[in-house]
């Protein structure tokens, strides 16, 4: 079987844990938070994780992470 390529994207955005669940980083946090309270900024700091709907999409595209 040929090797699979890893989508560059997903490689920066999503990372498994050991029990294999996908961990990822809230979004709307890049920039114009000046209208963001300084509650929302700090809760989109946290790290969550990919609902179960997406995980087998994303843990196809990140092969060997």
């Amino acid at each position: 079987m040929p090797k699979l390529k890893t989508h560059s994207g997903s490689k920066k955005r999503f990372s498994l844990t050991k029990t294999g669940k996908v961990k990822r980083a809230h979004a709307f946090k890049s920039h114009i938070l000046t209208k963001k309270d300084t509650k929302r900024t700090r809760r989109l700091r946290t790290t969550t994780y990919a609902d179960v709907t997406n995980q087998e999409a994303i843990k196809k595209m990140i092969p060997y992470k």
